[in-house]
């Protein structure tokens, strides 16, 4: 077994990438711009705002954080984005899940310009990706295509279960591999026999968000494990969906959790600011 080193493929990544919005400063005169909306304060999108935050400031993009109070309405926050929508100095918009229970997150994301929308959760975009037309990539889903491929996986035929089925990984990750050519499976709540169609994988994907759901005793010798999903334990534990020990006896590569995934999302998510950044100025 062997542990993929996603810090290290993060790294590589970031530092690619970094030269090309340098490049591209240089070229245009003009930093891209990332602008970050949040609602309220949920934990993880304090969190995770820190981070992108971070990033930004390591990569020499401009940033603004907008925060608005958990009790804006739904009709003001959407008078926010289409502000940011006409602002030419923005070139990408990230708003953080989850939005409070009263606002309509689906409208939210649809009011946003498909333009720019830098992490992929329009439906023009989300469009685009299933009919495989170039365009935006949710930034997770991206980050594990990036993975398996500095990892030298070949996915052209191979078994491919992803478990989950959500809009924000399962279903992105589904066409990603769709389009390098695997055979894919997708399994849900609704799943008869989980453990049968684990079975016969040769990639097997993590995205349900329920700890142990992928057993060892349940996946081939040599199979490959990508684990996107982050669950708390009671203890405070950071664990994926699958059993990391039992499972790494068995796989060939598998990434850990936390430490895995998430160590290429923002880098991601620079790569899409810069695309759109260049879209804008290139037309």
């Amino acid at each position: 077994m062997a542990t993929i080193d996603c810090k290290a493929i993060a790294k590589k990544l970031r530092e690619e990438i970094k030269v090309d919005i340098e490049k591209a400063t240089e070229k245009y005169g003009e930093k891209p711009f990332l602008e970050i909306v949040q609602v309220g304060a949920h934990p993880s999108s304090v969190s995770y705002v820190k981070s992108i935050i971070k990033t930004c400031d390591n990569m020499n993009v401009n940033h603004k954080f907008s925060q608005y109070d958990e009790n804006i309405t739904e009709d003001e926050l959407v008078a926010e984005i289409e502000k940011l929508n006409a602002d030419s100095s923005v070139h990408g918009v990230i708003v953080q899940y989850p939005l409070p229970a009263h606002i309509d997150s689906d409208r939210i994301a649809n009011v946003l310009s498909p333009a720019k929308d830098v992490d992929c959760v329009t439906s023009e975009n989300l469009g685009k990706l299933l009919m495989g037309i170039k365009g935006m990539v949710p930034c997770t889903p991206k980050g594990m295509m990036r993975i398996l491929k500095e990892s030298g996986v070949d996915l052209v035929g191979k078994d491919v279960v992803v478990v989950g089925n959500g809009r924000t990984v399962g279903r992105p990750i589904t066409q990603l591999l769709l389009q390098q050519n695997a055979t894919v499976t997708v399994c849900h709540s609704k799943t008869k026999d989980l453990a049968a169609h684990l079975s016969n994988a040769d990639v097997v994907v993590g995205a349900a968000g329920r700890a142990g759901l992928i057993p060892g005793a349940a996946v081939k010798e040599g199979v490959v494990v990508i684990d996107a999903a982050i669950n708390v334990l009671e203890d405070g534990s950071i664990v994926g969906d699958a059993e990391f020990d039992a499972v790494s006896e068995k796989a060939s590569l598998i990434t850990p959790v936390p430490g895995g995934v998430g160590t290429t999302t923002n880098a991601m998510l620079m790569e899409n600011l810069l695309e759109l950044f260049l879209d804008v100025k290139t037309k």
